[in-house]
């Protein structure tokens, strides 16, 4: 079944074409990974997808509908979580944002949103640091709370923008491999410039450089949208099967 469809996508910004006849289906519970150069349209495209942006041509269809009829089946967690890391805030309170939908400013919240934000936290392994001002976590911890907060709104897509810049090596294998087993709930698209998650983590991936060129890596098959194609795919399954 194909969770996310995209035929002939074109997007520009003002006159500046950014993607042009973009084709993607991402089956459910795949692994896809965006890269490519800056500038080359990944962020974009993923903004495309949750229904932030709205195609010049073309068409997106999550589940079958128009990415904005099902935002209550995606969770997004942006490059920028617009978190002040030196606000005085719960990890705890922070993670019940995801209840956008149903939070009663006057009221608070209720005892069962409360619960399933625990429970978030638990599948991301922060509930020991629920009551934890957000400011005192590190880079990876803080992207794990902003993982939970996603979490909150039970998604059946998640979407990542750079989830593992500014975060050090340990830091950034550990929030993949937190992707992976959440891959096994759910269908995981992230942009990255980590190549190295490409073969390790992702089952599928994209390359975007306005055109998009498409790798099945998990059966190491490769697909392309043209013939003269090569990337960082192409370069590391070369070294792998010298090293083999």
């Amino acid at each position: 079944m194909n969770v996310i469809e995209i035929k002939n996508l074109s997007f520009k910004y003002e006159e500046e074409l950014v993607l042009e006849k973009v084709d993607l289906e991402v089956e459910e519970k795949e692994f896809l990974a965006i890269i490519g150069p800056n500038g080359g349209g990944k962020s974009t495209l993923l903004k495309l997808m949750v229904g932030i942006l709205k195609p010049l041509k073309g068409e997106i269809k999550l589940f079958g509908k128009k990415p904005e009829k099902n935002l209550n089946n995606l969770g997004y967690v942006p490059q920028n979580t617009n978190i002040n890391i030196n606000f005085p805030i719960k990890v705890i309170e922070v993670v019940m944002m995801g209840h956008t939908s149903t939070k009663k400013p006057l009221i608070g919240y209720k005892k069962e949103e409360i619960e399933c934000a625990r429970e978030s936290l638990r599948k991301v392994g922060m509930l020991e640091y629920e009551n934890r001002k957000i400011g005192t976590l590190s880079g990876g911890q803080r992207q794990r709370v902003m993982i939970a907060r996603a979490l909150c709104s039970h998604p059946k897509i998640m979407f990542l923008d750079e989830p593992t810049s500014s975060i050090d090596v340990k830091g950034q294998r550990e929030i993949y491999e937190l992707l992976q087993k959440l891959n096994k709930y759910m269908t995981i698209v992230v942009v990255s410039h980590d190549i190295s998650i490409i073969l390790e983590y992702a089952t599928i991936v994209a390359h975007i450089n306005k055109h998009l060129s498409f790798h099945n890596v998990k059966n190491q098959k490769r697909f392309f949208t043209k013939d003269k194609h090569f990337c960082e795919v192409e370069l590391l399954q070369m070294l792998g099967k010298r090293n083999d």
